[in-house]
């Protein structure tokens, strides 16, 4: 075994164990969900924690106490707001360290270190960063660029449904969406998205182990989302394609 296979396989720091509780709870929750539901008692506000849009519609009746915390979609914005805002500060941390050298802010080393990234090497900067690429480095970008692709024309697909051909939303009615993975799927830009994230872990050499449970906590939680949307989709539409998975393609 690789000196840094040990490494990695040794340390469950706390931000591993937390990857790693998530990704356990969504396994359990979606385990769940196969079970027959006449087996397992109900629980309103269980079912309305794990689900969201349109899979809500399918669920048991909802407490008050619930449907007061709704918020609308649109208020996602908030997120990418603040994600563009701090991922672009780390972009342009590293640009800064790969190209002109500067150090890391003290806090954000302070961060990474209680977060168990005790050490991290950051590549020679200068001329030599492209000779450094790996094929990994090149297999995991074009994954990352195929998925991005997919994810998007899904969403485009999805969005078409309600507008009318100039563009103009005429309805919030749920139809049937058809082209591109939805040919396969339900969910097809649930599974673009943990192909993304496959991608991050392909360029990162497929060695690390803190990403691969960010994987497989992305994994549970997308296929536990694709799952109650095929639930949706299959009780309201009777023609829906009847070989059309979930999540994975013919398996799933």
């Amino acid at each position: 075994m690789a000196p840094w296979a040990g490494a990695e396989l040794s340390a469950l720091n706390p931000l591993r164990a937390v990857w790693l509780t998530l990704a356990a709870a969504f396994l359990l929750t979606l385990l769940l969900q196969l079970v027959p539901s006449g087996l397992l008692p109900g629980c309103a506000l269980f079912q309305d924690l794990i689900r969201y849009g349109k899979t809500k519609e399918g669920g048991p009746s909802r407490p008050a106490a619930c449907r007061a915390f709704d918020v609308p979609k649109r208020y996602f914005s908030h997120f990418y707001i603040i994600s563009v805002l701090w991922n672009g500060f780390l972009l342009w941390s590293l640009t800064q360290s790969l190209f002109v050298g500067a150090p890391f802010p003290n806090w954000l080393h302070h961060l990474l270190r209680i977060l168990g990234a005790a050490q991290f090497r950051v590549y020679v900067i200068g001329k030599n960063l492209l000779m450094q690429a790996r094929w990994f480095h090149i297999l995991g970008m074009m994954m990352f660029i195929w998925s991005s692709v997919h994810q998007y024309k899904c969403h485009v697909i999805l969005g078409n449904l309600r507008k009318n051909k100039a563009g103009v939303v005429i309805h919030c009615n749920h139809r049937i969406p058809f082209g591109d993975w939805f040919e396969y799927v339900s969910s097809p830009n649930y599974l673009a998205e943990l192909m993304i994230y496959i991608s991050m872990a392909v360029t990162f050499g497929f060695h690390n182990l803190t990403w691969w449970l960010v994987v497989t906590y992305v994994f549970f939680n997308q296929a536990l989302s694709a799952f109650l949307s095929h639930k949706f989709y299959k009780s309201k539409f009777v023609s829906y394609p009847k070989h059309r998975k979930a999540f994975l393609p013919f398996l799933f």
